[in-house]
């Protein structure tokens, strides 16, 4: 469709390298600004987290402790984990390095815009404060006998953010934990819908404290379930650790400083440095949301009257997210050599398989494609992650292979190796079949062939996102990561549809807030129902009702991120700015708090029970 194609475009421009570099220099420039104001986030934010500063006596709705859960409930989840995954598959162990890096330039980004808002959020209802880069331009731009100008841009920046809310905080959440529940235990979608459509409205009707307290429960399990079950597999492998970290180093560093990119093995095609650095860059700042801006809504809740104090605190969302979940990700991937995983299955030999010009090829742009027999049966080892029985072949209806082949060049990887990849499909007879697709090449393709002389004929599962990591639990616990993925796609789901919620909430309020609180409400109260409905909405169209191929639903979950990609795209080029615009004021508030904080000026007490502070009952 011509829309998507010009969305796409327009996504493509936005997540353009620029849009990364910018960040990056961004968090450098703040980085050295606060004079490495990371240090200050593990120290002296570790104590806000716990308590030690919290007055119930402040402005705000709920504490740090929960301000951070509800933030981090919205970047932790299924999608970080999958975009570990694909910066892995793709750039490699390489990938890892450059997300460490910027996971600590993400922390001072985070600390800048979160200060902002803070400096910048209305609290005239003290116990329902609204915050974010929208309030931000608004006031800060009415400082300067500019308003018209700052509500304008604070406007644009809304649209995005509910565009964001509904589909990739709303609707994307919903789409994908109907699809695996329905996938792993044939649960119908619709049941699934209403289940979330419940829970999410119980939770959002309730307001901010209900949203922070329920975080402040979820956010803990979540990220406990799955960093023990990643240690225990880390822990299974433990002899591998320090030679895949020293991979990580080695094949994030370009030659000159004695780094080397990694070789291709197995499924692994290879990466240059270069395409290891962009991959980590790219999933490392979007995950975390680092500079978007929708962060800060969150953290404007808190109960504080020292904006800087939950800047601080807020710089600890990047470390959670990229340095803890995403290194214990990319380690249980790497260690049980998910990425450089051996073929599923082999032909017998090369003349079973056949190469051969696609029907649609041209002189000018030739494409190719392969001739296959029949499906041999998985091997002894594939069979085992998969939990399959001696005597079934291990393949399922629909999943996609590859094999790979020497052709053109690609420039992103700096070598020859291609995919080319199929569906798997099982005919009346029992037997298992692959329609390939194509590859597009001016040189013919070859067979691969290993530095032994081998002839590769091997066919390889295409493991991507989630799946890949679902898949690295089950090479070394066969039925791990089906129970895992599931029991993470649900609390990050709702954990992150709950925080989204909010997030729209204030933008409404935004466009709303000077008409009157009844009307104010009115219409919040309207926008948290309408984004409860969705979720069942969602669920109910997902629901193969004109057969089992064919979905009544108008979009796909490609589209539904197509549209939440606009949203964050625009709401990050709007919000870089915004940080610039704005830093002199946050860095000067930044280390004047520490230098009363040096002073004594302000003194911490002692730490409540952590029962209570992760209920908000110090703060009641």
């Amino acid at each position: 469709m011509a829309l998507n194609d010009l969305i796409n475009s327009i996504n493509g421009i936005l997540f353009s390298n620029a849009t990364v570099y910018a960040l990056v220099i961004t968090g450098l420039v703040f980085t050295c600004w606060s004079l490495f104001g990371q240090y200050r986030a593990l120290t002296h934010g570790v104590q806000v987290v716990r308590g030690k500063y919290d007055d119930k006596n402040d402005a705000g709705a709920i504490n740090h402790f929960q301000a951070l859960s509800a933030a981090l409930s919205a970047t932790v989840g299924l999608g970080n984990i999958a975009g570990v995954a694909v910066a892995v598959a793709l750039g490699g162990p390489g990938a890892i390095f450059w997300m460490w890096i910027i996971g600590i330039l993400g922390m001072s980004l985070k600390m800048t815009e979160v200060t902002q808002s803070m400096l910048y959020r209305n609290t005239d209802d003290p116990d329902n404060p609204h915050g974010g880069p929208m309030f931000v331009v608004k006031r800060g731009f009415k400082e300067w006998g500019l308003g018209p100008i700052g509500s304008f841009i604070g406007g644009v920046f809304v649209v995005t953010l509910l565009i964001s809310a509904v589909t990739g905080g709303n609707m994307f959440q919903a789409w994908n934990v109907a699809d695996i529940t329905f996938t792993y235990f044939q649960v119908p979608q619709v049941v699934t819908g209403i289940i979330l459509t419940v829970l999410v409205g119980m939770v959002i009707i309730g307001g901010i404290k209900r949203i922070g307290a329920v975080a402040g429960r979820i956010v803990p399990l979540m990220c406990t379930i799955y960093v023990i079950a990643a240690l225990v597999v880390v822990g299974m492998n433990i002899g591998e650790i320090p030679s895949m970290l020293g991979l990580i180093v080695r094949s994030g560093l370009p030659d000159f400083l004695g780094g080397s990119s990694a070789d291709a093995t197995g499924a692994f095609l290879g990466g240059t440095f270069g395409y290891a650095a962009i991959w980590g860059i790219k999933r490392a700042l979007f995950s975390s949301e680092a500079g978007q801006g929708s962060s800060p809504i969150a953290h404007s809740a808190a109960k504080t009257d020292e904006p800087v104090r939950e800047g601080v605190v807020a710089g600890l969302e990047p470390f959670v997210d990229t340095i803890v979940v995403c290194t214990l990700t990319a380690l249980v991937i790497l260690s049980t050599g998910a990425y450089n995983r051996d073929a599923e299955s082999e032909f017998a030999g090369i003349a079973d398989v056949k190469i051969v010009q696609a029907a649609d090829s041209t002189p000018e742009n030739p494409s190719w494609t392969l001739e296959t027999p029949i499906l041999p049966p998985m091997t002894a080892d594939a069979r085992r992650v998969r939990n399959t029985a001696e005597h079934m072949a291990g393949w399922r209806d629909g999943e996609i292979v590859f094999f790979i082949v020497a052709a053109d060049k690609d420039a992103n990887t700096g070598r020859n190796l291609r995919k080319i990849s199929g569906t798997v499909s099982r005919d009346e007879a029992d037997d298992w079949h692959v329609s390939w697709n194509t590859l597009e090449s001016q040189t013919k393709p070859e067979f691969r062939v290993h530095d032994d002389g081998m002839v590769d004929l091997g066919i390889y599962g295409d493991y991507a996102g989630a799946s890949m990591t679902a898949y690295a639990f089950d090479r070394q616990f066969p039925g791990l990561g089906k129970w895992l993925v599931s029991i993470a796609a649900w609390l990050f789901a709702i954990s992150t549809m709950i925080s989204w919620s909010y997030y729209g909430e204030q933008g409404i309020y935004y466009f709303v807030g000077n008409m009157g609180d009844t009307f104010a409400k009115k219409a919040v109260l309207f926008y948290k129902i309408i984004y409860a409905l969705l979720i069942l909405v969602t669920t109910l169209l997902a629901m193969p009702l004109f057969g089992p191929d064919k979905k009544a639903f108008i979009a796909d979950d490609h589209q539904l991120d197509m549209w939440t990609t606009l949203g964050l795209g625009v709401m990050l080029v709007v919000n870089i700015p915004i940080m610039w615009i704005f830093a002199a004021k946050s860095m000067g508030a930044y280390h004047d708090y520490f230098r009363r904080m040096k002073s004594g000026e302000d003194k911490p007490h002692d730490a409540p029970p952590f029962t209570e502070v992760m209920e908000g009952k110090d703060v009641e």
